[in-house]
C-alpha cells in the first residue's frame, strides 16, 4: 500500500520540480497563485432583479422622463424659427442666374435679391445662420487638412506650414495662411437684412458680427502671430492667400480686433461640423427695445452677395432666422427621444405588473411541495 504525501505549497501553485542530473533546476508550475484575486474569490455584488425592484424602476423611470420631455418638447416648439433657400436651382429664383453662372474663377460678384415674410414677429434675441447641405466637412482628410500651430500665431508655422495642409500649403512658392482645405473652402456670402415698410421703405436690419465664436476659439485657440502687432499687413509679409480666397487674411475685416486669424467668421468655419447639412452662426440681431419686437411681422428682403458657388457638389444654401431658449436652439429631438423612453418604460411596466399579478402566485404555489 503506497502512502500519499501533502504538500501545502502545491495547494498554493508551488509544485516541486524534477531536478536534472545536475540536481539543481526546478520546472515551476503554471498553477495561478491561490490568491483571492487569481481564484476570484473577491467580494462581488450581484442584483437579484425581482418584481419588487424592477417594477418600480419602470415606473419611476417613466414618471420622471415624461414630465421632462413635455417641458422640452414644448420650450423648442415655442422658439421660432424662418429658413429660406436661396440657392438658386429654380429658374424662378432671383438667384438663379448666379447659381449657373458663378465659379470659383469669376472676377466680379453676383448679387441677388430674396422676398420673403414673417407671419409672426420675432422677439428677443434674433441669430441669423447660414445653411449648407451635402457639404461634407466630416471627411477625415478635410478636418485633419489644417495647421492648429499657425493658427495659433506660431511664426515658424506661418513660414512653414504642416504637410497635413496639402494640397493647399503653398502657393506659387509662398507659404499660405491660413492653409488647408477647410480654410481654402471659407464660406464667404454676404447677407444683408432688410424690413420692407408698408410705404415700400426699404429699412436696413443692424447685424452684429461680433460674439459669434466661442470665446475659447477666440481668445485662446486662433491668434495673429506678432501678438500685439496690428500691422497685420506686416506680419504676414512672405505669405499668399488661400487659392479660393478674394483678399488675403489680414484685409478680412477693418476692425483690428476682428482681423486675421481673429476673425469670427473665419473661426466659426474653421470649427467642422460633424453632419452633410449642417448650420453655422452668421450674424446676431440684438434686441433695442422692449416695447417692439426685434423683428416685427411683416416683409423682408435678403440681399446676398453670392460669392460661394455649391452646384459643383450638388449643395444647397439656405438662410435662418431663429430665436433661442433656456436649451439652446430648436430641437425637438431631444423632447421626443425623453417622452418615448418614458412611455416604453411605463408600458413594460404596466405589463410586468400584470404578469406578475396574473403568474406570480401560480409560480410561488407550484414551489410548495405537497
Amino acid at each position: 500500500m503506497m502512502a500519499s504525501s501533502y504538500n501545502a505549497k502545491e495547494e498554493d501553485g508551488h509544485h516541486s520540480g524534477a531536478s536534472g542530473p545536475g540536481g539543481g533546476s526546478t520546472v515551476k508550475s503554471k498553477k495561478p497563485d491561490n490568491t483571492a484575486f487569481k481564484q476570484q474569490r473577491l467580494p462581488a455584488w450581484q442584483p437579484i432583479l425581482t418584481a419588487g425592484t424592477v417594477l418600480p424602476a419602470f415606473f419611476v423611470i417613466g414618471l420622471i422622463f415624461i414630465p421632462i420631455g413635455i417641458g422640452l418638447f414644448v420650450t423648442s416648439n415655442n422658439i421660432k424659427e424662418f429658413e429660406i433657400d436661396y440657392t438658386g436651382t429654380d429658374m424662378s429664383s432671383p438667384c438663379f442666374n448666379c447659381s449657373q453662372n458663378y465659379s470659383w474663377n469669376s472676377t466680379a460678384p453676383c448679387k441677388c435679391s430674396v422676398s420673403f415674410s414673417l407671419d409672426q414677429p420675432f422677439e428677443s434675441n434674433v441669430f441669423m445662420y447660414y445653411g449648407l447641405s451635402n457639404f461634407y466637412q466630416n471627411h477625415r482628410r478635410y478636418v485633419k487638412s489644417r495647421d492648429d500651430s499657425q493658427l495659433n500665431g506660431d511664426k515658424t508655422s506661418l513660414k512653414s506650414p504642416s504637410k497635413e495642409c496639402e494640397p493647399y500649403r503653398t502657393n506659387e512658392n509662398k507659404p499660405i495662411a491660413p492653409c488647408g482645405a477647410i480654410a481654402n473652402s471659407l464660406f464667404n456670402d454676404t447677407l444683408e437684412l432688410f424690413y420692407i415698410d408698408p410705404n415700400g421703405t426699404r429699412t436696413e436690419i443692424p447685424l452684429t458680427k461680433k460674439g459669434i465664436a466661442w470665446w475659447t476659439d477666440k481668445h485662446v485657440k486662433f491668434r495673429n502671430p506678432g501678438g500685439n502687432n496690428l500691422n497685420l499687413t506686416t506680419v504676414f509679409q512672405g505669405t499668399t492667400k488661400p487659392v479660393n480666397w478674394r483678399k488675403p487674411v489680414y484685409e478680412l475685416d477693418t476692425d483690428p480686433e476682428n482681423n486675421g486669424f481673429i476673425n469670427e467668421d473665419f473661426i466659426v468655419w474653421m470649427r467642422t461640423a460633424a453632419l452633410p447639412t449642417f448650420r453655422k452662426l452668421y450674424r446676431i440681431i440684438q434686441k433695442k427695445s422692449n416695447m417692439t419686437p426685434t423683428l416685427p411681422r411683416g416683409n423682408y428682403t435678403l440681399d446676398v452677395t453670392y460669392n460661394y458657388p455649391v452646384r459643383s457638389f450638388e449643395g444647397r444654401k439656405r438662410m435662418i432666422l431663429s430665436t433661442i431658449s433656456w436649451m439652446g436652439g430648436k430641437n425637438p429631438f431631444l423632447g421626443i427621444a425623453y417622452i418615448t423612453v418614458g412611455s416604453v418604460c411605463f408600458f413594460l411596466g404596466v405589463v410586468l405588473l400584470i404578469i406578475h399579478h396574473k403568474y406570480g402566485n401560480r409560480n410561488n404555489s407550484a414551489d410548495i411541495p405537497n
